[in-house]
């Protein structure tokens, strides 16, 4: 990693990332990276970096045997993923349980796409996602790794807070927190209730945006102070262009196959007490309520153990020039490497590389495809850590002397520039020294690109203005700030049309006989780090679907 002091900060190690994701607060993602290597800003090209493609003598060889420049020898592969990121991993995972024969190629030096675990002068510390939520697919994945004992869970009664009128206010955990919270006023939690069982203005009969969605079904209060923090946490977006469908779609889909939010919600809870249920896993741990989970040395366990299970089959360094059909059926996949340029021959591929850059790739295949998937939109965001000395935390926002909760969200009209702040020493263990917090915070994103221009010093003194004014003492110290890196390009935006948009790249595939070219990452499963892993295993069986049939061709 690049390290600049940053001036009048101690210890501020700095480093500008090309690609796409920063995690984010009470949900994750993860985004995968480009297919280019990269060095500090303000060279040449490329947005402001430049493109350094290791390029070594040129060699040839037959699709049946090909020379990875160590010695080994590659048959004709049944599956070639592009992309290292947890996507690609975890769905080379799933793969080769049926089919082996496959590789996973990179075209950085590491895999694991935007997961980013530090541990530098006792603290452990995530620049890219920060978490996941524990659900069955991930906990297999983990535990599939070699991972359980590994794990930590957050405590599921850690509060979680949104910035409202100066004030921290906590956001209600369960149903009987409801009445008694003052985040909202009671006509607004009136307005929410006789909204969620239908009383309401009906669907309108086009997409919607979050936005639209949350002030017609559930009233202006809980859009504003609940839905638009949380988009700007999850998304780092712009609520009134995210599409409700896309972007939320469980909570889109209850209404409309029950009428209403609740009714939708009875729905549901009826076909699944109906649905014979399939046994769980005995091997998956049982989290205790709402919570999130990560590992003991971090979020980077999870793609390093991964790695270590496919062993040779991950090809760092390799960066993917070409594809083109082959005569014989399947694809040639053509890489520079640092030993030269390679060709590979695969019956399937899965592109799970930023959209943008598949759409480079994939354009001389099919324009259409490729138009379809640069419009994605990937705002700039910037994870900041700092650290306090515990006494620098206000008072009252200590509990028994100690910063208690997940962290907190801040609409864009309380005055904060800052998206959000996760208590990372009091969500999990040992990730800071005694007596000091270590607190992850988001800037930039959809509604503020101009983070950009900004310098790393700059947006550190953004972030330590913000906190100053409700959770650290204003006459504080200045803090430790332990790592900056800025995403120019972040979190896929699943804006209004998304789903569509999706659509047409995958037809346009099919219309040009492109079968076997599967899509995938967090543009195609959703952000979240969870919702990755899930997507993986979704993907995965629509490969070995394809690689089935393909067999009796």
């Amino acid at each position: 990693m690049t390290t600049t002091p940053v001036a009048n900060h101690p210890s501020i190690f700095t480093h500008r990332s090309p690609s796409p994701s920063p995690s984010f607060l009470f949900l994750n993602r993860t985004n995968f990276i480009p297919y280019i290597s990269t060095s500090k800003r303000n060279t040449s090209n490329c947005n402001g970096w430049r493109t350094r493609c290791s390029v070594a003598k040129d060699y040839t060889v037959p699709p049946s045997e090909v020379d990875s420049g160590s010695g080994h020898q590659f048959p004709e592969l049944d599956c070639v993923v592009v992309g290292a990121g947890i996507s690609g991993l975890c769905i080379a995972k799933v793969i080769s349980a049926n089919y082996p024969n496959l590789m996973v190629t990179e075209a950085r030096d590491r895999a694991g796409g935007n997961i980013t675990t530090v541990e530098r002068d006792g603290y452990l510390w995530e620049e890219g996602p920060n978490s996941f939520q524990p659900s069955d697919p991930m906990l297999t994945m983990a535990v599939d790794c070699g991972l359980k004992d590994d794990l930590v869970l957050g405590d599921p009664d850690a509060p979680r807070f949104v910035l409202w009128k100066g004030k921290l206010r906590p956001v209600p955990g369960k149903l009987t927190d409801l009445p008694f919270f003052d985040l909202m006023s009671i006509p607004g939690k009136l307005r929410a209730g006789f909204g969620a069982i239908g009383l309401r203005p009906s669907p309108p009969g086009y997409e919607e945006s979050v936005e639209q969605f949350v002030r017609r079904n559930l009233g202006d209060e809980v859009f504003e102070r609940l839905i638009e923090p949380f988009c700007s946490g999850v998304y780092a977006g712009d609520p009134s262009k995210l599409s409700m469908k896309a972007a939320f779609g469980k909570v889109w889909k209850l209404e409309e196959t029950g009428g209403s939010i609740i009714g939708g919600t009875f729905k549901a809870i009826k076909e699944r007490s109906s649905t014979p249920k399939v046994p769980r896993d005995p091997r998956l741990p049982t989290p205790k309520g709402q919570t999130v989970g990560s590992f003991r040395k971090g979020l980077r366990m999870l793609p390093d153990a991964l790695c270590e299970r496919l062993g040779s089959k991950v090809k760092l360094s390799w960066k993917l020039s070409s594809i083109t059909k082959s005569e014989k059926g399947g694809y040639c996949l053509t890489y520079e490497t640092p030993e030269g340029v390679v060709s590979l021959q695969s019956r399937s591929i899965v592109m799970t590389v930023p959209s943008y850059v598949a759409s480079n790739i994939l354009r001389p295949l099919s324009v259409a495809a490729a138009d379809a998937l640069s419009n994605f939109y990937y705002p700039p965001v910037a994870a900041v850590t700092v650290s306090y000395p515990k006494e620098s935390i206000r008072d009252e926002r200590l509990v028994d002397g100690e910063l208690k909760g997940f962290g907190q969200l801040h609409p864009r009209s309380q005055g904060v520039e800052t998206l959000g702040t996760i208590y990372s020493s009091s969500l999990f263990p040992n990730r800071a020294p005694n007596g000091r917090v270590l607190l992850l915070n988001y800037i930039g994103g959809a509604t503020n690109s101009e983070i950009l221009s900004k310098t790393e010093s700059q947006l550190v003194e953004a972030v330590d203005r913000d906190l100053r004014k409700m959770l650290i003492k204003p006459k504080a110290q200045d803090p430790f700030v332990t790592g900056v890196r800025v995403w120019p390009q972040a979190i896929p935006q699943f804006l209004v049309g998304h789903l569509d948009t999706l659509g047409t790249a995958k037809a346009a595939l099919s219309d040009n006989g492109l079968e076997g070219l599967f899509l995938g990452g967090n543009y195609v499963s959703g952000v979240a780090l969870g919702r990755c892993v899930e997507g993986a295993y979704e993907i995965a069986s629509d490969v070995t679907g394809f690689l089935s049939k393909y067999a009796y061709k």
